[in-house]
């Protein structure tokens, strides 16, 4: 029964995911409007700019450039990003608009042409007992270039009408909301880096406030538009369900290419998860600059429930590559 208990604990949803929880419950109940919804829009557009301000000082250079010269590491992490989630999620078309809303498969679209994760992507791969520089590189050349890419592929492949900007304006905005700032805590790292380094711990909340806000507001504004009337409790089981399919191919495939290719045990647990991986810090803030906000809701659902499901079954992955490392007397020791 204790080895029953201690498995489901694995499963449990960390603190944030039930304070994003609690964000959609207070939403759903006390929904924001009018002119309240303006200036929370305002407030989350500032905080937002922020969020990759800091996202930009906190990056190192060196760690960026020694995981570099691993480019064909790097490339597989881009290309599973970037081309294999986009062409699973474009192949499901025909049977997730038999089970979802046009509106949710949209979101599953939109999920698709996200970039990884950092934080959980380097902290899985060194649980894992993986290549962490390399991580460290691929995660943060994967959110930098879905600055660019995201909007090109929102904008070729998702929408199509009135539910989002061109694609010359949705790269605008994505550059002067997201890549403008990004760029200024770069280039002001060497005089505040070492602050951010020393608080980032505090400055995590940041990261999860602007979350929050574009949560609140998005659901706000689709609950007044009859979100939970279009979205049943068996049409959010059934999104879970192709999620964890979506995620389950994804994972096999990233597996098969990085034995096939011949990395090493080390880089093989870091293309799994940086190249699995769903960024919900950034897609939600790119949801908001890319969609209107009638839309925002059902576009930013199936991200929150892939976000969950990904850090749960990873979590679990990455204790399994850690012991199969463990029991392997040729192991390499990993730079941590």
């Amino acid at each position: 029964m204790p080895s029953v208990l201690s498995s489901l604990a694995k499963f449990k949803p960390d603190n944030f995911t039930l304070v994003l929880l609690a964000t959609v419950a207070v939403a759903t109940v006390l929904p924001c409007t009018g002119q309240v919804a303006m200036v929370l829009g305002d407030i989350t557009t500032v905080v937002i700019g922020l969020l990759f301000f800091l996202h930009g000082a906190k990056l190192s250079r060196q760690a960026v450039i020694a995981g570099m010269t691993h480019w064909r590491l790097h490339l597989l992490v881009l290309c599973s990003t970037f081309v294999l989630f986009p062409v699973l999620g474009l192949l499901f078309k025909p049977v997730a608009l038999l089970v979802l809303t046009p509106e949710l498969y949209m979101g599953l679209l939109f999920l698709c042409m996200l970039p990884s994760t950092v934080q959980s992507s380097i902290a899985l791969t060194a649980l894992g007992r993986g290549n962490v520089p390399a991580a460290v590189c691929s995660a943060s050349a994967s959110n930098f270039l879905g600055i660019f890419i995201t909007p090109l592929l929102v904008s070729t492949f998702v929408v199509q009408g009135h539910a989002a900007r061109s694609t010359g304006d949705a790269v605008l905005a994505i550059v002067l909301q997201l890549l403008v700032p990004f760029i200024a805590g770069q280039l002001l790292r060497p005089v505040i880096g070492a602050w951010v380094d020393r608080n980032k711990p505090m400055l995590k909340y940041v990261d999860q406030g602007s979350i929050l806000l574009v949560v609140y507001t998005a659901f706000s504004a689709a609950v007044s538009e009859g979100l939970w009337h279009k979205v049943s409790p068996g049409m959010l089981v059934t999104l879970g369900v192709v999620c964890c399919v979506l995620l389950a191919i994804v994972l096999a495939l990233t597996l098969y290419a990085s034995r096939k290719l011949g990395f090493s045990r080390e880089d093989e647990v870091t293309i799994v998860f940086c190249g699995s991986k769903k960024s919900l810090a950034s897609g939600v803030p790119m949801a908001k600059v890319l969609f209107a906000t009638s839309s925002l809701g059902m576009i930013i659902l199936p991200v929150m429930l892939f976000h969950q499901i990904q850090l749960m079954v990873c979590a679990v992955l990455a204790q399994r590559f850690a012991q199969r490392q463990a029991a392997m007397p040729d192991a390499a020791p990993v730079a941590e």
